[in-house]
């Protein structure tokens, strides 16, 4: 969507299961004039920890984790430190074990950014789950890396769901990197809509219990330079 509202929003997710928001119209909805801290917030991606619990090596993964609860008075908390975890079900290849990574810094999470998107989110899929009084909130920071000799992965485990109702992904930055195509699907496999995250506030909304999703490997345009693709993953599941 080019231009879109929240009800906009709210219709598509409901119709197709998906909707893919240019950054043009995500800065609108999230009134980005607001978010005073974003420099700050999108260079949190360069102090990223590694993450210990890829499968297989060469895939570059750098990611961050915190926990938020909002209940039904639309108070978003930040919760302790803990573990994101997945069932094998929807995980085949990291699922079944508890995962600690790198906290998020607590001036990033307290910062106006995150606020206003983990709202934004409250907001709108609050309005399609409206029976839902309390919400568990996962927020994730990824950096994938892409180098000459191996593409980067940003969902290695393939086309998925995550296991929870709704899914926000948000593009940060894409530097020096080539591809990284979103693909959505039925359950029974149909590809139901694909695009590509480019520019920052470019964004993809998931009805998660609907769909499945995966993100095509990413490659170096100039293989003689670095290359990544940050993004900020937020999660809504009834509590």
């Amino acid at each position: 969507m080019n231009h879109a509202t929240l009800p906009d929003l709210g219709a598509a997710l409901q119709r197709e299961g998906f909707a893919f928001v240019a950054a043009d119209a995500m800065r609108d909805l999230l009134g980005a004039d607001s978010l005073a801290d974003w420099p700050a917030f999108a260079a949190s991606w360069n102090t990223l920890g590694d993450d210990r619990y890829l499968a297989a090596r060469g895939r570059h993964r750098r990611r961050r984790h915190a926990v938020f609860t909002a209940d039904v008075d639309g108070a978003i908390r930040r919760e302790p430190h803990q573990p994101h975890y997945q069932s094998l079900a929807y995980n085949a290849l990291q699922g079944g074990i508890e995962r600690w990574f790198e906290p998020l810094d607590p001036a990033i999470a307290d910062g106006a950014s995150l606020r206003r998107i983990l709202a934004f989110c409250r907001d709108g899929f609050g309005a399609l789950a409206p029976q839902t009084r309390n919400w568990r909130i996962e927020v994730h920071q990824f950096r994938i890396e892409a180098r000459a000799d191996a593409a980067g992965e940003p969902t290695p485990e393939g086309v998925h769901r995550d296991g929870v109702d709704y899914v926000l992904v948000l593009l940060i930055d894409r530097e020096n990197i080539e591809r990284g195509t979103t693909t959505v699907h039925a359950p029974d496999g149909r590809e139901l809509g694909q695009f590509t995250l480019v520019q920052a506030f470019d964004a993809a909304l998931l009805d998660d219990r609907r769909v499945f999703h995966g993100v095509t490997p990413v490659v170096p345009k100039d293989p003689a330079q670095a290359a990544h693709r940050d993004v900020l993953v937020v999660t809504f599941k009834a509590a």
